[in-house]
């Protein structure tokens, strides 16, 4: 997970062709600094079905390699492979027979179609709406956020209840006459909890508004976890008033990037998802989803890999999920000063501090140094862990690590002054996030400006002034901001 690529940036074009096999060795080469997700200690980003049922994705996504989505009408077998999957999945989420939708490059583009259709559907039906609102839980993915910015939303946000819920009260008194989507999460990202979708619904029916359920993460394991006797709270179209959803087949689907698919309960609901120009010199031309040229090979694998694995595939991945996933909540409340945050029965874990001597932030350094990779994060500070089937062989010693790197923490208090503890810490306190926003661009300017890619590895601590002043006043100015978080806490209950 760290160290430099030792390779020469390339600069420009070789004069000639290079040869084949060495510029394969190359690509392996440059794996050096990449997260070794074979070996389960990698909790997000790459969904391992294991090695037969990985080769036969690359075999099925290899024969579509250069196959265009763009034109239907030419391509007509991936247009057949799309649909089958939109039926599958619209099957699977107890669709009738007027579901419908599209595939998409991935949950992001998922959530910018079911925003710019909102958009799109106020706009035909109520055209005096000129500043349209989208109610979104604080917890909704941030595709949302980019949705709002791209399409010209102004997003109202939703508070949560104590159980991590988002508060439907408090969506009741966002609801105005710009509103023209609702959201619910199911599970949202964070913490793994499904928000009360019914009773959104049950708002969006009474207003006329259409709602949408974020089911990226658990579309494709929530109806094999409800199979397996865990309970379930209802969230998919069997929810009256639910108008859309979005699933990754990429995540639990297990089926090869980038593939995810957003449906519709009807074609009164997908007409506004699709964008046609009739003026353009180049012909008439007619997209369902934002891109325009679309990969052949991810619709293909999706088509088989869904297939190949089958109901009762699903159910065993589902089934070994669940045993990883209560395999760390228990090791999780086994050891002092830690608290979880995400449900039961659900395949997302995080886990919280619980004591004023465990910092969260310096918890995960001590991971990250015995070859885990994880995800910080912030409000509170927490890390996350997305389960999955192959978890199974590695949760054990996630747990017996855990406890190790959280006694390590409490007998080295200065910890979470070192290291990305440090920068973490810090950058989730800080009350004015425009200077978060500011430094995250520069780190991003750097990465992809003229020398991105010089350096490889994990982010390192500040340096210059900056370290010099963590180091002097780190816990000086940490204790300030946490009575600032405290003070701020007290004040938003109040309201």
């Amino acid at each position: 997970m760290s160290g430099a690529i030792e390779l020469p940036l390339v600069r420009s074009l070789p004069a000639q062709g290079r040869d084949h096999a060495e510029l394969l060795r190359e690509l392996e080469a440059l794996r050096v600094a990449d997260a070794d997700w074979r070996d389960g200690r990698v909790f997000s980003l790459v969904y391992d079905p294991g090695h037969a049922h990985e080769a036969f994705l690359q075999e099925a996504h290899g024969r579509y390699f250069s196959e265009n989505g763009l034109n239907p009408m030419a391509f007509k077998s991936l247009h057949r492979m799309e649909t089958d999957v939109v039926r599958m999945v619209g099957k699977l989420l107890h669709g009738d027979a007027k579901t419908c939708g599209t595939m998409t490059s991935g949950g992001t583009e998922s959530l910018l179609l079911a925003v710019k259709t909102a958009r799109d559907r106020a706009r035909r039906l109520h055209p005096w709406n000129r500043r349209p609102e989208l109610i979104l839980p604080t917890t909704a993915h941030v595709a949302f956020d980019k949705a709002a910015d791209a399409f010209g939303l102004r997003i109202r946000r939703a508070r949560l209840t104590p159980d991590l819920q988002v508060d439907v009260k408090h969506v009741k008194r966002l609801i105005n006459r710009h509103t023209v989507l609702l959201v619910a999460s199911a599970p949202q990202y964070p913490h793994g909890v499904i928000d009360p979708v019914a009773a959104i619904a049950k708002l969006g029916q009474k207003h006329g508004i259409p709602v949408h359920v974020d089911a990226c993460v658990g579309g494709l394991i929530l109806p094999f976890i409800e199979r397996l006797g865990r309970p379930v709270p209802p969230w998919d179209f069997r929810v009256p008033g639910v108008t859309s959803i979005s699933a990754d087949l990429h995540k639990y689907g297990y089926t090869a990037k980038g593939a995810s698919v957003l449906l519709h309960r009807s074609t009164d609901y997908l007409q506004d998802q699709i964008f046609v120009a009739a003026d353009w010199p180049g012909g008439v031309y007619a997209s369902p989803s934002l891109p325009g040229t679309r990969p052949g090979g991810p619709i293909a694998a999706a088509w088989a890999g869904l297939q190949a694995m089958g109901e009762s595939g699903y159910l065993e991945l589902a089934r070994q999920t669940l045993v990883a996933a209560d395999t760390l909540r228990a090791g999780v409340r086994g050891i002092a000063g830690l608290q979880l945050l995400s449900p039961d029965d659900m395949p997302i874990v995080t886990w919280t501090s619980a004591a004023a001597d465990v910092d969260v932030y310096a918890v995960a350094d001590q991971l990250e140094a015995r070859g885990w990779h994880l995800d910080r994060q912030q409000d509170p500070p927490s890390v996350h862990l997305t389960v999955m089937a192959g978890h199974v062989r590695t949760a054990d010693a996630y747990v017996r690590d855990l406890a190790d790197a959280v006694a390590f923490v409490r007998a080295h208090p200065a910890a979470k002054s070192q290291g990305n503890a440090a920068m973490y810490g810090m950058m989730a306190k800080v009350p004015f996030r425009g200077m978060v926003k500011k430094t995250v661009r520069g780190i991003l300017l750097e990465m992809y400006g003229p020398e991105g890619g010089k350096t490889q590895g994990d982010p390192q601590p500040p340096d210059g002034v900056v370290g010099q002043i963590l180091a002097r006043h780190g816990e000086a100015i940490g204790r300030a901001l946490d009575g600032y978080q405290r003070l701020r806490t007290r004040l938003t209950r109040g309201r």
